[in-house]
Formats: C-alpha cells, structure tokens, sequence
C-alpha cells in the first residue's frame, strides 16, 4: 500500500533559516526600523510585542523584554510589570479583533520546557477557538493557519493604534 505524503513546503524557509540565525532575533528585530516587517505591534519601555511568524494559531503574538535574559527570575520588576499589562492589553485586543473563545498563554524557560529561543525570554499569547485544533498537527505535522500572518498583523496593529489613542 503507497504511503500518502503532504508537502508542507512552506516550512522549508523556517527549518533552513533555525539553522542560520545569528546572533539573537528578539535582540536584533527591534533595532531595526522595519516594524510591519518584522510583525512588531507595540514597543513599550522595556518590553515589545511582536506576532509569531510560525504562529499555533492565528493572532500568536509574543511579548519580549528588551533586555537578553533567559530566566523570569532575572526580569526587573518594572519588566514583569510591563509583560503582564501588554498580555492584558493584548487579550482585549485581540478580543475585540478576532473574538476567540478562550487563550493559552505562557513561557516556556528553557529548551527541554519548549523554548525555541531558549537564550532570550519571551512569553506567548494564542488565541484559541473550539474546534481549532485538528488531525493535521498530529498526522501531518502541519498547522492549518485561516489567515495570512500580513492580514492579522494590519487587523491587530489597527486595533493597537486605536487603543492607544484612548
């Protein structure tokens, strides 16, 4: 019996591309002057927010201190504080926009918990809808995302700038 395959080859820029970062990306993305770009919705004080480019869902955003730590414990209290008002900010935004049913938020510490980038903290948001979750993660290992990353990225950045403006 043939093995049916399903090429998933929009992965291939993100497996090839792991392997070749150099340097820190939450270090060097908010440098440069190129926020639609690099999917940053807000910078604050010590922390930004910018969306996941390989994203659970839609609307997976991270909230990132500035400053190259690895361990919560290591975060000053002004940037915890600063972390934990953007998820607020964030979970009513993303409400308002998008309207989900519920979020899965939370830092992953360390390579073994899941950390991507383990060398710089960064906590993640995903919206989350019944039925959201699928076959495909577990057989194909291949999230199905409804909207293109460029289209949420300019609903939530709207939403963002209104928000602010209040």
């Amino acid at each position: 019996m043939a093995q049916d395959r399903l090429w998933a080859t929009w992965r291939m820029p993100y497996i090839t591309k792991v392997e070749a970062v150099k340097g820190c990306i939450f270090c060097d993305k908010p440098k440069e002057d190129k926020d639609r770009e690099n999917l940053i919705l807000h910078r604050g004080e010590s922390c930004f927010t910018i969306m996941n480019l390989y994203p659970y869902n839609n609307g997976h955003i991270m909230i990132i201190p500035y400053r190259h730590v690895s361990d919560i414990t290591l975060l000053s209290s002004a940037e915890t504080g600063e972390m934990m008002d953007l998820l607020k900010f964030f979970v009513s935004v993303i409400k308002k926009v998008m309207n989900p049913e519920a979020f899965n938020s939370g830092i992953n510490m360390g390579r073994p918990a899941g950390a991507g980038i383990a060398d710089h903290l960064h906590m993640h948001l995903v919206p989350r809808w019944t039925g959201d979750t699928n076959f495909m993660p577990v057989l194909g290992d291949t999230r199905v995302i409804s909207e293109h990353i460029s289209d949420t990225y300019d609903k939530l950045l709207e939403a963002v700038k209104n928000e602010v403006k209040r």
